[in-house]
């Protein structure tokens, strides 16, 4: 039962990190709950008051609402310690720890490329997305986009035209579609694909929300290309997110002193974006292989979408897609980012070095073999 999980994320003061730093000296997010304040105040980063706070009832009943409107509304949780929880995202440091869901889409589809843009998208913009969504058919990559307008929607709509799988990440509750214009196409979307956010259900979009949500699109996507920006906006903070991740991040070049070309031709200018001519230079980037797709083999430069092996624990897991995102991490990195202790996470390294999956580099460094 996800009561607990969603429990922890409504706790005030208690944010992603928090949650993982709790649920590692717990064991579990039932465990934080029926730890006594004394124990809790022994976990690093949790004073009094947060303390108090997870113990206080109200959570818990607020946590039985929320479930409440998931079961109505025939939505579901995936918390990060979940089998089916994002892989792409499991190892980010900033990564959600708990998402809600709506759709039949896999989260963990072998290939995924994020398309994004101005809400202003112009002609060319669209017929752009629109070549793009079409040349993925052969990989059966999943478009990931934020449902907003413009190229947004564009990439969903071509995506469903060409029969490929597409999720919207939001700034809102699964079921608060914004704009409210987008609910039909959000309904056909979790057909094959789906809703994602990590806002409770009644969540309205807040501008807060938006570059959080410009995060989760960069995290679950293998390369993302910025179709059309301005100098400023929402397309520009996710490729720099994809960017921090290490995703391949390209752009497509506009029309000079075109106000929805500025932010595009930036991103080149200033080699924080490869220049995009043709779908090729996508295939390019990320090496994928019709041949394989078709074969069933998973192939790519981004070792994040490849499978964890299944006899490991959870937070083994969690180290091996670290150390796939972020490769000859110093095992102090990889304490921070995992939010599990030093002697802990070294006790595991050296498991994992055993059953050889990782080795040990010298600096106290560690990379997978």
């Amino acid at each position: 039962m996800p009561l607990h999980s969603i429990a922890l994320t409504l706790v005030p003061g208690v944010g992603d990190v928090l949650i993982r730093q709790l649920v590692s000296y717990c064991g579990s997010p039932e465990a934080v709950f029926a730890s006594p304040v004394a124990k809790l105040l022994r976990i690093p980063g949790i004073g009094e008051v947060t303390a108090r706070a997870i113990r206080q009832p109200q959570v818990l009943l607020e946590a039985e609402g929320v479930m409440r409107q998931l079961e109505k509304i025939k939505a579901r949780t995936l918390f990060y310690t979940d089998a089916d929880y994002p892989a792409r995202l499991r190892g980010l440091y900033d990564a959600p720890a708990l998402l809600y869901y709506s759709g039949a889409g896999d989260l963990n589809a072998p290939r995924t490329i994020g398309l994004v843009g101005t809400r202003q998208a112009t002609d060319y913009g669209r017929r752009i997305t629109d070549e793009i969504v079409q040349a993925m058919q052969p990989y059966g990559a999943t478009v990931v986009s934020g449902l907003a307008y413009g190229i947004d929607i564009a990439a969903h709509r071509a995506s469903l035209a060409h029969g490929l799988p597409t999720i919207a990440v939001m700034a809102s509750g699964v079921d608060v579609i914004y704009p409210s214009q987008h609910q039909k196409t959000a309904q056909e979307m979790q057909l094959t694909g789906g809703l994602l956010t990590e806002s409770p259900p009644g969540v309205k979009p807040d501008a807060r929300l938006f570059p959080a949500r410009n995060r989760i699109i960069a995290g679950l996507s293998d390369v993302v290309v910025v179709v059309e920006a301005a100098a400023k906006g929402g397309a520009l903070i996710t490729a720099e997110y994809a960017n921090n991740y290490h995703r391949e991040v390209l752009a497509v070049p506009g029309q000079l002193n075109q106000a929805f070309s500025l932010g595009c031709n930036k991103l080149i200018r200033e080699n924080r974006a490869q220049i995009y001519t043709s779908p090729q230079d996508i295939i390019d980037a990320v090496r994928w292989s019709a041949e394989a797709t078709r074969a069933g083999i998973t192939t790519g430069t981004r070792a994040t979408s490849a499978p964890l092996p299944i006899d490991v624990t959870e937070e083994e897991s969690q180290i091996l897609a670290l150390l796939r995102q972020h490769p000859d991490s110093h095992i102090d990195d990889l304490s921070w980012r995992s939010s599990i202790p030093m002697g802990q996470l070294a006790a595991l390294l050296l498991n994992l070095e055993f059953q050889g999956f990782v080795r040990s580099l010298p600096g106290k460094k560690y990379q997978l073999v």
